[in-house]
């Protein structure tokens, strides 16, 4: 009996997507999804959701940057994203004199709105389906070169044959592993200038201790508009641009959410792997996320000192301390995920079942064993890689000079001294930006501290000669590869010496790059990491990424009836689900919505994560939220949902039946990071920031409900 119900569940699993599971093409809602959504309450036809011939909620959905997702909230290119999409901009702003992250910032007149350079925002126009075309002529017994060879030629022509305007663009994605091609015609405006974003007391409420978790506190939005030229299309920043004229905006509900209210995210969701077998989930696991978690903790304690010690250095290190912290926590989080929910066991189950459905003489059979070969030659590898990423390519800052400056010779040596200053222009305004936010004394110290952890925990034949034991100390008897000892003999951290070097002849500038310290050592590195990781493991992961191919394809043709949504690709998609709490524990249970009596409660006066300004203060002793607080009195501050959202929603509107703006996707729980590879509909929740927190914030906080009064709010429960 045990083994018969065993079987019925996993049936039941493989078949039927759990609701709030998916990552949704839009393109395809009317015949997958428009069903289930109106069952779980949902007002509106896919044809409100998509539509190419009139305006419909895509058209108020926005790629922002090309990292994150907003919306439009009104006629007149009015976006609203997360605090932490627009936080870059918002400190590129600030200056000790204009803090603008500790003390907010609010244009109360169009002339106030700051530009942003290089800051964009993308609507999809169309997504069409062009498989056919792209996979014209691809055999099945072709090699992968030779499939690829031929799908790069198709693409090369069915991207030249898609009809667009001259300010529109075009990219082909491809989806389920290469077994499926979408194109997407896009128009991106390059005009876009921040308009609001609360202080960091607001919108960064709880900070690194609250991130991923809840119950969170954070109203976790800013406010930035579309400028477009007179004729509506897109254009250079000018003073002569004016505010984008929206096809599409969403009107805000404030009337608020209830558990097992219908939740919609729409957005731009990053990367996830839903369908890799069960011996990738044990690599992540127990190797490669251990790795990550331990260098990126060693780093963000050292930084951490720092900020705590200095307002200054606190400003300068706010983004990139965040932008560290925030995965290092999430792998954490996934990781135990992972682990409650038995995904290793689940994978193994599927593939349990997968094989028993497989006939006895299908090409498919040898799938699963050569995963488990290709995974124990690339595991040791994929360890080395992602040590060495971590630790010279992501945590100690002055390893990317190096590598800019080696990218400087290279230019020169491959391609000529006018290569040369094409690149040294770009590289000269990278390095301001570089500079600005860069204190040699905290780089030195993470140095320090983490190549002691490569060199500790990573086999001497990864590591560069100078490294090992025994090639360490010059002939004074001085550690080479301390940071003391290469930052202090480096032009590479010092501006003005960096500049000045980088203003001589090409010859001259080349010569004294090669003879510098640090770019001997970095380069000595990276030449031993290309040999033997690198090259190697690129020949693996590409026999992984064409056996995940036939995988993926395996799985659609063994499961006929089951509905397959493809990972997510940083491409337009929709998840849907309900308001829901969850259990993260035994006898715990979390309630689906919290109140500005919760930030009360963490209120810790000059903590930089949990102060709270005189001003909300006042507001909450006065009970003043105005038309923004629920029936019982109190203003809500976020809510969760079983939506299925991963990075790159940041920002994303969470939608109401009826097609209103009801709050602000920007985080998950910690205990459901994991939904990246397995969703599991009992802990996976995203959170969101309720709209009427921010209309709040805006209104009375704040005091600019001029940008309220060009929005549209509605009543669709008291309707």
């Amino acid at each position: 009996m045990k083994s018969t119900i065993t079987g019925i569940l996993l049936f039941l699993f493989i078949n039927v997507s759990f609701a709030g599971e998916g990552m949704w093409l839009p393109l395809f809602l009317k015949s997958l999804n428009e069903a289930e959504m109106q069952q779980m309450g949902m007002k509106l036809t896919a044809e409100d959701i998509y539509n190419v011939n009139r305006g419909s909620l895509k058209d108020a959905i926005v790629h922002f940057g090309g990292f994150c997702t907003s919306e439009l909230i009104s006629a007149e290119g009015l976006l609203l994203t997360n605090h932490h999409c627009g936080y870059g901009q918002i400190q590129n702003h600030s200056t000790l004199e204009k803090n603008y992250l500790k003390k907010g910032f609010w244009a109360m007149n169009r002339g106030e709105e700051l530009a942003n350079p290089g800051l964009t925002a993308t609507f999809i126009n169309e997504i069409i389906d062009v498989s056919e075309r792209v996979l014209k002529q691809v055999d099945e017994n072709m090699t992968t070169s030779e499939r690829q060879a031929v799908i790069s030629k198709n693409l090369s022509k069915v991207e030249a044959d898609i009809k667009r305007e001259a300010y529109q663009d075009v990219s082909i994605r491809p989806f389920f592993n290469g077994n499926q091609y979408f194109a997407f015609i896009t128009t991106t405006y390059r005009d876009i200038r921040l308009v609001g974003a609360p202080p960091e007391s607001i919108g960064k409420y709880g900070s690194d201790t609250d991130n991923w978790v809840w119950p969170r506190h954070t109203g976790d939005f800013s406010l930035f508009r579309i400028y477009a030229a007179p004729d509506n299309l897109p254009a250079d920043y000018s003073e002569e641009n004016v505010p984008y004229k929206s096809k599409h905006y969403l009107p805000i509900s404030i009337d608020g959410v209830e558990k097992g209210d219908f939740t919609m995210v729409f957005g731009f969701p990053g990367r996830t792997q839903e369908y890799l077998p069960s011996v990738a989930i044990k690599e992540i696991t127990e190797v490669l996320n251990p790795a990550k978690i331990s260098i990126r903790e060693k780093a963000l304690s050292i930084i951490d000192k720092y900020m705590r010690a200095n307002e200054e250095i606190r400003i300068q290190y706010a983004s990139k301390y965040a932008r560290v912290a925030n995965y290092w926590k999430k792998w954490i989080g996934e990781s135990t995920g992972l682990t409650k929910t038995k995904a290793y066991q689940k994978k193994k189950g599927f593939e349990k079942e997968f094989t028993k459905r497989l006939p006895k003489d299908s090409p498919y059979r040898n799938i699963l064993p050569q995963f488990d070969q290709l995974y124990k030659e690339r595991t040791p590898l994929a360890y080395v890689r992602d040590y060495y990423s971590e630790v010279a390519g992501r945590n100690i800052e002055i390893m990317r000079v190096s590598q800019m400056a080696d990218r400087l010779v290279s230019s020169y040596e491959d391609n000529g001294e006018a290569r040369f200053n094409s690149y040294r222009e770009r590289m000269i305004t990278s390095l301001e930006s570089f500079y600005k936010n860069y204190r040699p004394e905290i780089d030195m110290e993470v140095f320090e501290a983490l190549t002691k952890m490569y060199s500790d925990n990573v086999d001497a034949k990864y590591a560069p000669k100078l490294m090992k034991s025994g090639n360490r100390e010059d002939d004074n008897g001085r550690n080479m590869i301390s940071g003391s000892y290469l930052l202090n003999k480096t032009v590479f951290n010092k501006k003005s010496e960096m500049m000045n070097l980088l203003a001589g002849d090409a010859e001259s500038v080349v010569n004294a790059i090669k003879a510098d310290p640090l770019y001997i050592f970095s380069k000595s590195w990276k030449e031993v990491f290309d040999k033997e990781v690198a090259k190697p493991l690129s020949a693996i992961e590409f026999q992984i990424d064409s056996l995940q191919r036939i995988y993926m394809k395996a799985q659609m043709e063994t499961f006929p009836k089951r509905k397959f949504y493809p990972d997510a690709n940083s491409t337009m998609r929709v998840t849907y689900g309900k308001v829901n709490g969850y259990n993260p524990s035994d006898a715990v249970y979390y309630e689906p919505v919290t109140y500005l009596e919760g930030v009360i409660e963490k209120y810790k006066p000059g903590d930089y994560e949990f102060d709270v300004s005189d001003k909300m203060l006042k507001l909450f002793e006065n009970k003043d939220y105005g038309q923004y607080a629920d029936r019982n009195g109190k203003l809500p501050i976020c809510f969760i949902g079983t939506n299925h959202t991963t990075g790159g929603n940041s920002g994303s509107p969470a939608i109401d039946a009826h097609g209103n703006l009801i709050g602000l996707n920007f985080d998950r729980a910690w205990e459901g990071t994991m939904s990246d590879y397995n969703y599991d509909p009992s802990i996976c929740r995203n959170i969101m920031v309720d709209a009427r927190y921010i209309l709040f914030v805006i209104d009375k906080y704040a005091g600019a409900k001029h940008l309220i009064d060009e929005m549209s709010l509605v009543h669709p429960k008291k309707n």
